[in-house]
């Protein structure tokens, strides 16, 4: 407990408020929620684990019994291999695949480590997304890799900053534009935002998938898993494009989708942006409790906006805003001002 407060003790930001308060009063503030922010990540991640336990554990088994009846099978009817022949083969069949060394049928996938091979792979460095199926073998190539992602990887983040800004002040402008020749800048804001909402999905979501069934042969399912994976860098690797070594890839295909995956990202971040602003500051009403060494509590409220600024609700005389979680209420006698979330 704070000496002679009557408030639990500050943490470094109230102690701090508490040193610059004016004299003769002392700023109180509210704990933020820690505890129940960790217990709700971890219950998230629980509830993942189960359900992807749930879900792939059968397969995954079922699919591991498959593969050694089929390898038993191949056992007994070539005699001349023996296991552990066999496990070198597949262990060569496995490395083979992961270097882009595979042929079938005399045709072999896009040259990995030729020049538009080495461009998508710069591009899911410096992105972070990582698919995982290829990487340098050569320590001149790994010691390379350190430096190039260690400052392409700021520069990324620059760069999508940048795209997200110039789409945001697109989309505003638009707002701005249509509100003025509306007279109704409300309606104007959520058509417009609807509808660049609407046109990322199709754009970076929704009409790529089409794109890689054709291309690639997969499902749209298949497409659109790929796409999200992808965009929000994730990147298992289970699906990566050109990795058909039984299709001919155009030239451009894979310097488009190192484009789609730039503005693709951008706009995402957007979208996750806005998801974090309504998870860390839903709006609301805040009470303000002016408290007195007298011992009398004066109510006061505000509410706090989707960007987390604070916006005065209901303002009443004698009490004002002046920090996002601050109020000055005037009281002649010593004063604590606490204002934090209802418990």
């Amino acid at each position: 407990m704070a000496p002679g407060s009557g408030l639990p003790a500050f943490p470094a930001e109230c102690r701090r408020r508490a040193r610059e308060a004016p004299e003769g009063r002392v700023w109180g503030c509210a704990m933020p929620s820690t505890w129940l922010l960790l217990l709700a990540y971890l219950t998230y991640l629980a509830l993942g684990t189960g359900v992807f336990w749930l879900l792939e554990s059968p397969a995954a088994h079922d699919s591991s019994e498959r593969f050694q009846r089929d390898k038993w099978a191949l056992l007994r009817n070539f005699t001349c291999l023996d296991g552990p022949a066999l496990d070198s083969l597949i262990r060569g069949v496995i490395q083979a695949y992961q270097n882009g060394d595979i042929v079938l049928d005399n045709t072999t996938s896009m040259g990995r480590w030729e020049f538009v091979g080495s461009f998508f792979f710069s591009v899911s460095t410096i992105t972070t997304i990582g698919y995982g199926n290829l990487s340098p073998r050569t320590m001149g190539a790994r010691l390379f890799c350190i430096f190039f992602a260690l400052v392409g990887i700021p520069l990324n983040l620059v760069v999508l900053n940048r795209l997200g800004h110039l789409m945001q002040q697109g989309v505003h402008s638009c707002a701005r534009m249509l509100g003025v020749t509306w007279k109704d800048p409300a309606k104007a804001r959520w058509l417009v935002g609807s509808s660049a909402l609407l046109s990322g999905l199709l754009l970076f979501l929704l009409l790529p998938p089409l794109l890689f069934s054709h291309v690639e042969g997969w499902s749209y399912v298949e497409g659109f898993y790929f796409s999200f994976i992808t965009l929000s860098t994730v990147g298992f690797g289970d699906y990566v494009i050109g990795m058909n070594p039984s299709r001919n890839y155009p030239l451009w295909y894979k310097n488009t989708v190192s484009l789609w995956i730039l503005f693709g990202m951008a706009w995402l971040a957007l979208i996750i942006k806005l998801i974090l602003s309504l998870l860390e500051a839903p709006r609301g009403s805040y009470p303000c409790y002016c408290h007195s060494s007298k011992g009398n509590f004066k109510p006061r409220s505000w509410s706090q906006s989707l960007d987390g600024e604070a916006e005065p609700h209901s303002p009443q005389p004698g009490c004002s805003l002046e920090g996002p979680v601050i109020m000055n209420c005037p009281e002649p006698s010593v004063q604590v001002s606490h204002c934090g979330k209802d418990s």
